[in-house]
Parts: structure tokens; C-alpha cells; sequence
């Protein structure tokens, strides 16, 4: 009689252990899709989103549907309390230099790169667009940050060859044609600072 009230004791709390929901499996994230054809539009966005407690995701610029030339972000919030809170700083650009210039300024002030997409602006011209990331109460070490860019794909490699050799990782990519330079691939590779 002992044997079977333990044995239905046991199967009764293994049910009540398979009912209650384990933390971190039954967690549902919600997903935030932004779309805009300027820029300005889309790091206002951002930096919204990211006070709601989104984090950036992705990015892409393309012809979407009806809306034309676009720039697409996908953010996302965990289900969780106290989600981090983090900043957004995009980049646009058709200059190479200019560029590379506003990567080194975003990285001295603890941003990371998160994403490399072109955009077709309004007037017409591509640039190189880059969305970069701070956690606002943890600051990621600091980075220094190289914009490779060419129209040959032989040199591309020499030059990112040279990069590894100097102590960069490859960090994102995009090929486009940009207003000063043509058809362009454009490698970022970045290196901690010491």
C-alpha cells in the first residue's frame, strides 16, 4: 500500500513539474520592423525603439514593395524585466573617408559596429550605411575601426590580408555602387585598442 502512494506521490509531482513553466523556455520575444527612406528618419527610429527596450537585430536597404528605396531594421525585446538599454548611432555616407572618419568618432565614444547595409538615398546616390551600438551601462572596449574599399575584388584580398596582418578581424561587408567610387566592395574590419 506504501509502494503505491509513493509511486502516485512521485508521478503526481513529476505532472506538476511538467506543467510549470521553465524560465527562459516559455520566453516569448517581440519583434519591431523598421522602414524609412531617409537616414535621419531611421536613426531617430532607432534610438526610439531602443528606449522601448528593443535591440538592433539587422539591417538591409533595397527596393521594398510599394515604398521604394528603403532602409530595413529588424529589432527585437526579450520578455524579460529589465532589459538592457542600449544607444544607436547610424552612419550614412557616399565618401569612403568620410567613412571611416565617423566609424573612428562613434568607436572613441564606445560604440560598436552591429550592421553594413547601402542605401539608395533620395537624390539618387548609394551610401555605405552603418549602425553602430553602445550599452548604455556597460560600455564595450573600445575599438579601432578600417574602412577597406575597391572595385577588384584581387586587391580587396591583398588588402584584408594586410588588415589580418596589422591584428583586424573582418566585422562586416557590402558591395555597391557608391556616388564617388562606382561599384565598390566595402570590408570594415576593426582591432581592440590596447
Amino acid at each position: 500500500m506504501m509502494k503505491k502512494f509513493l509511486s502516485g506521490a512521485v508521478l503526481g509531482v513529476m505532472a506538476l513539474i511538467l506543467l510549470v513553466p521553465v524560465s527562459g523556455f516559455c520566453q516569448e520575444t517581440e519583434y519591431k520592423l523598421l522602414a524609412t527612406k531617409k537616414t535621419s528618419t531611421m536613426d531617430k527610429e532607432l534610438n526610439e525603439a531602443a528606449s522601448a527596450g528593443f535591440r538592433f537585430e539587422g539591417v538591409m536597404g533595397g527596393e521594398t514593395g510599394f515604398a521604394g528605396s528603403e532602409t530595413v531594421v529588424v529589432m527585437s525585446r526579450p520578455a524579460s524585466d529589465a532589459p538592457t538599454q542600449y544607444e544607436y548611432k547610424l552612419l550614412a555616407t557616399s565618401k569612403t573617408s568620410t567613412m571611416q572618419n565617423e566609424l573612428q568618432e562613434a568607436a572613441a565614444a564606445g560604440f560598436i559596429l552591429k550592421g553594413q547595409t547601402v542605401f539608395k538615398s533620395t537624390f539618387g546616390g548609394k551610401e555605405v550605411v552603418t549602425i553602430m551600438e553602445r550599452n548604455k551601462d556597460n560600455p564595450a572596449p573600445q575599438f579601432e575601426y578600417r574602412l577597406l574599399s575597391t572595385n577588384r575584388t584581387s586587391t580587396m584580398e591583398k588588402e584584408l590580408r594586410e588588415a589580418s596582418a596589422a591584428g583586424f578581424k573582418f566585422e562586416g561587408m557590402s558591395v555597391a555602387g557608391t556616388l564617388i567610387g562606382g561599384s565598390e566592395i566595402v570590408i570594415i574590419v576593426k582591432r581592440q585598442v590596447e
